[in-house]
C-alpha cells in the first residue's frame, strides 16, 4: 500500500458568502505522516470535511490511487478506506473496547450466523490492539479509560478496516505527555503498514517529531508542501499567515493604573490551574493559547457560567469568592460568548428580542416588556453598532455572521458593563465586520471599559490590546506586550512545550 496515492484536484466548495476551499490541488502518497496546518478559517476542517463524505465539494475532484471518486457520505468515505479520528471522540462509554473496536461487525456463529461469537470477537480485537503497541485488556470498559487511551481507542477501531488513509483532528489536545508518546507510536505503526497519515494540529513541536511532510492551508487554498528538514517554525508561520498587514490601536487609548478585575489563584479541576491576573480600567487584555490552554474556561469561569474549585474574584474591591452569572451581572461583567449561535443568541426569535435578554430586568422591571420598552433599545445599537437589518421583527437567524455577532454584543452592552469579556467575537465573519468589532473594543477603552478579548487569530491580539497574556495547560505562562513583539515571536511563545 506504500504506492497508494491520496489526490485533490481544484478542489473547491463555497457557502453563501464564503469561499471555505478555493482551487485547491494536492497529492499525498501511502507510508507518509503528513502535518495540515493552517491558522483557524484556512480550510482545514472543510477539506477534511470533503474528504470524508460529510459534504460535497463544489467543484474539483477527489482521487483515490488515480481514480476518481464521489462520496454522498461519510459511510461511502470510511467503506473506500478513508478513516477519519475527530476530536471529539465517539465511543460508548458503557460498551468493552472490543465492543466498541468492532460494534457492528461482530464475529458470529450458530444457526444462520445469529449468535455473537464473544471469544473470536475479543481475540480479534486483541489482535488490532497488539498490531498498534497498544497494550490494554479489550475486555475493560471505555468508561475506565483516560482520555489519551480513549483517541488510540479510536484509532483502533478507525484502523480494524484497514483503512488507506487515516485523519487525526487535533489528536494530543487532551492527552498528557505519556499519553501522547503512544499515540505517535501508533501513527509510526499505520504509517508502517503503508498507510496515509494526516495529522491536523497546532503544535508546532509536534510536527516536527512525527511528519514527513508539512501541508499548509491558507485562507482556503493550497500554500504549499515542505519537507520536514525545510520546515522551520519561520516558514511555517510565514506560510500560514503570509504578509500581515497590522492595524495600530490608536494612540491615545491609554488604561488607568486603577485595578477593576483583580483574579487569584483561580483553578478548576484540571482545566485551570492558579490562575491570577489583574485588569485595569480602560485596558483592552488579550488571552493567547493554542486549543485547549484554557482560555475560554478562564472568562467562563469568572463570569460564573462554570463553577470554580478555588480562589477569588475580586471586581470595584469587592471579593467574589463563588462568581454566578446573576451576581456578576450585577457587578458589572458582560460576557460574549465564543458559540454565539448556540449560547449568544435565541436563533428562532427575533432581532429585537435577542437585544433585549440581557437587561430584561431593566427593560421590563414588572415582568412586562412590550415593543414600545424595546424600541429605543433596537434604535440605539443598530445606529451605534452599525448593524444592518430590514426589520427588527426577523428572526435573528436571518442576520450574517458578523451582524449577528454585533446583536450578541449590543445585547450585553445594554447591561451597562464596565468591564467586557470577548470570547473568540471574530470567529466566522468578514474583515469589514471583524474591523467594526476591533472599533468597538475600541470605543469601550475610550470609555473606561475594560476588556478582555480571547482570539486564536494572534494577529488580532497584537492589532488591538494594550497586553497580552499567554496561557498553557490551564496557566499563564508569560506577558507579552504587542509593541515590543511580531507575530512569529507570540506564535513561538503560545506554542506548547
Amino acid at each position: 500500500m506504500d504506492n497508494f496515492s491520496l489526490e485533490v484536484r481544484n478542489l473547491t466548495k463555497e457557502y453563501p458568502g464564503t469561499l471555505a476551499l478555493d482551487d485547491l490541488s494536492a497529492v499525498l502518497h501511502g507510508g507518509k505522516v503528513y502535518a495540515l496546518l493552517g491558522k483557524n478559517g484556512s480550510g482545514k476542517s472543510t477539506l477534511v470535511k470533503c474528504l470524508s463524505g460529510a459534504v460535497l465539494p463544489t467543484k474539483g475532484e477527489i482521487r483515490l490511487n488515480g481514480l476518481p471518486v464521489s462520496f454522498k457520505s461519510p459511510i461511502e468515505a470510511f467503506d473506500a478506506g478513508i478513516a477519519i479520528v475527530y476530536q471529539e471522540l465517539s465511543l460508548i462509554l458503557d460498551f468493552s473496547i472490543a465492543e466498541n473496536i468492532l460494534n457492528g461487525r461482530y464475529c458470529m456463529k450458530g444457526p444462520r450466523n445469529t449468535i455473537i461469537d464473544w471469544k473470536a470477537t475479543n481475540e480479534k480485537a486483541a489482535e488490532i490492539l497488539k498490531s498498534l503497541g497498544i497494550e490494554i485488556p479489550v475486555t475493560t470498559k471505555v468508561a475506565q479509560l483516560s482520555v489519551g487511551q480513549r483517541q488510540m481507542i479510536e484509532i483502533a477501531k478507525a484502523m480494524s478496516c484497514s483503512p488507506k488513509v487515516l485523519i487525526l483532528d487535533e489528536p494530543t489536545s487532551a492527552l498528557a505527555r505519556h499519553e501522547t508518546e503512544s499515540l505517535f507510536q501508533v501513527i509510526q505503526s499505520s504509517k508502517a503498514k503503508g498507510v496515509i497519515v494526516v495529522f491536523i494540529t497546532h503544535k508546532l513541536n509536534e510536527v516536527r517529531r512525527v511528519a514527513d511532510e508539512v501541508i499548509v492551508l491558507r485562507d482556503g487554498k493550497y500554500i504549499g508542501t515542505k519537507q520536514i528538514a525545510e520546515a522551520t517554525p519561520k516558514i511555517i508561520v510565514d506560510m500560514m499567515f503570509g504578509e500581515t498587514q497590522l492595524l495600530k490601536r490608536p494612540a491615545n487609548l491609554v488604561p488607568s493604573p486603577e485595578v477593576t478585575l483583580e483574579v487569584r489563584n483561580l483553578s478548576q479541576g484540571t482545566k485551570l490551574t492558579n490562575v491570577s491576573f489583574e485588569l485595569h480600567k480602560g485596558e483592552i487584555l488579550g488571552i493567547a493559547g493554542m486549543l485547549g490552554s484554557g482560555r475560554s474556561e478562564l472568562l467562563r469561569a469568572i463570569f460564573g457560567a462554570d463553577p470554580i474549585d478555588s480562589g477569588e474574584v475580586v471586581v470595584a474591591g469587592k471579593l467574589v469568592k463563588r462568581p454566578a452569572i446573576p451576581s456578576m451581572k450585577k457587578l458589572g461583567l458582560a460576557m460574549t460568548p465564543e458559540n454565539r449561535k448556540e449560547e449568544g443568541l435565541v436563533q428562532m426569535l427575533s432581532i429585537r428580542d435577542n437585544l433585549c435578554y440581557a437587561s430584561l430586568d431593566s427593560v421590563a422591571p414588572k415582568g412586562l416588556i412590550s415593543r414600545k420598552m424595546q424600541q429605543p433599545i433596537v434604535e440605539r445599537w443598530t445606529k451605534e453598532l452599525q448593524i444592518k437589518i430590514a426589520d427588527a421583527e426577523n428572526a435573528v437567524s436571518s442576520l450574517s455572521g458578523g451582524n449577528q455577532q454585533k446583536i450578541v454584543v449590543g445585547n450585553w452592552l445594554n447591561t451597562s458593563p464596565s468591564i467586557m469579556f470577548f470570547d473568540e467575537p471574530t470567529r466566522g465573519i468578514d474583515v469589514q465586520a471583524k474591523q467594526q468589532i476591533f472599533q468597538i473594543m475600541w470605543d469601550l477603552s475610550r470609555r473606561g471599559l475594560s476588556v478582555v478579548f480571547v482570539s486564536t487569530e494572534l494577529e488580532e491580539l497584537l492589532e488591538v490590546c494594550h497586553r497580552i497574556l499567554i496561557m498553557k495547560h490551564g496557566r499563564i505562562e508569560s506577558e507579552a506586550i504587542p509593541d515590543t513583539l511580531d507575530l512569529e515571536e507570540l506564535f513561538t511563545k503560545c506554542m506548547e512545550d
